[in-house]
């Protein structure tokens, strides 16, 4: 089947390239780069001026910047140094503690940023804030400024934990898997077209004059078909768990077992195939017709939920559906009886299309030699 090491390698590093491009593609995502903000204070020595520096340090996503004037802030968020500039004018805390409708800071930002609305809302909490505690104290300057002093100097008894963050590493696996899914089909395939080629040059005719039949003959390609799907599996969970250092957010034996169990569906598949097909070419067609297809509308590629309604009523008939939602239940903790449905579903899934390439390969009579 596989002549040389050379059709091996290609064999289990193709898979891999599903992991590269989903670590690539949702890794980024995952470790979003920090907010760049830069602040002209023009109300400096003020301390609800000042507030506002210490106010947008304490958000982790923001790394505040001091700019010396307008001009400069304007320069910057030009270049693309920044993100955005806040512009805090003079007489901007006097304005807060008076209630002023003239109390605003200023935002430069390109047209369209969607870090300048974040921080616009940040920034208007802090402002929130303020006009609050002004009007608490009428105007009252004095009053103002010993209650914001006592403000930022208590202490609240908030503790603040960071919980770690799985979805990236889930998201990745299902990506993965899904990019594994459909190698792994197209791998079967490949593997069981070598039966049609063995026929077309006669070699399979020479291998029945031998003391061995057909049907040992059909059983020795799938186990080797199975074979080397399972180490399909195996290299691409160790890549995934010990080359990137992909958390799949469930057993890695359940996961290899869910998958090793879809390996059985795709034999069974690509026998079908074989069975209807009289040639490699038009093998390869039906497999192009059928593969590519099922696995666009399964999710394997992209989140099912994207899709129309009506698709995604489709998708619940086929089987890398029910393996992509059996590892999704694996990894949010769905109840056993769900995880064995999923896995019968499966099961019977290969069964059908082995019964129907039996009985396809026990009705083709046609010995001739293809053209």
């Amino acid at each position: 089947m596989l002549r040389g090491y050379k059709s091996l390698l290609v064999f289990l590093i193709t898979p891999v390239i599903g992991i590269v491009l989903a670590f690539l593609i949702i890794g980024g995502s995952a470790n979003p780069s920090p907010l760049n903000v830069g602040v002209v204070n023009l109300d400096a020595g003020e301390p609800v001026s000042d507030g506002v520096l210490a106010y947008l340090e304490d958000i982790e996503p923001m790394e505040i910047a001091t700019l010396p004037s307008i001009g400069e802030a304007e320069k910057v968020v030009l270049s693309g140094e920044l993100d955005v500039a806040i512009t805090i004018p003079e007489g901007y805390a006097q304005a807060l503690i008076e209630g002023r409708a003239d109390a605003r800071a200023e935002l430069m930002a390109l047209e369209g940023s969607e870090v300048a609305f974040y921080v616009e809302l940040m920034l208007n909490r802090y402002v929130e804030n303020v006009s609050a505690l002004a009007a608490a104290t009428s105007g009252d300057v004095s009053g103002f400024e010993e209650r914001y002093a006592q403000l930022v100097a208590a202490e609240f008894g908030l503790r603040k934990e960071t919980a770690e963050d799985l979805s990236a590493g889930r998201d990745m696996t299902n990506r993965s898997i899904g990019y594994l899914v459909i190698v792994m089909m197209f791998s079967a395939v490949s593997l069981s077209t070598h039966m049609i080629k063995e026929r077309e040059n006669r070699t399979y005719y020479r291998l029945l004059a031998a003391p061995s039949s057909s049907r040992a003959y059909v059983a020795s390609n799938v186990a080797a078909n199975v074979l080397l799907l399972m180490l399909q599996v195996a290299v691409v969970l160790t890549v995934m768990t010990v080359g990137f250092g992909i958390r799949p957010g469930a057993p890695l034996w359940s996961i290899a077992l869910a998958l090793v169990l879809f390996a059985w569906v795709a034999v069974g598949l690509s026998l079908v195939i074989v069975a209807f097909s009289r040639n490699a070419i038009s093998a390869n067609a039906l497999q192009n017709l059928l593969i590519i297809p099922t696995c666009l509308i399964a999710g394997c590629m992209f989140p099912v939920e994207a899709m129309p309604t009506p698709l995604r009523a489709i998708a619940e008939f086929l089987p890398q559906r029910w393996l992509l939602e059996g590892i999704d239940g694996l990894q949010s903790g769905a109840p056993a009886a769900t995880l064995v449905l999923n896995g019968l579903t499966l099961a019977a899934f290969a069964l059908t299309f082995c019964l129907v390439a039996a009985y396809k390969f026990g009705r083709n009579r046609d010995t001739r030699t293809f053209i």
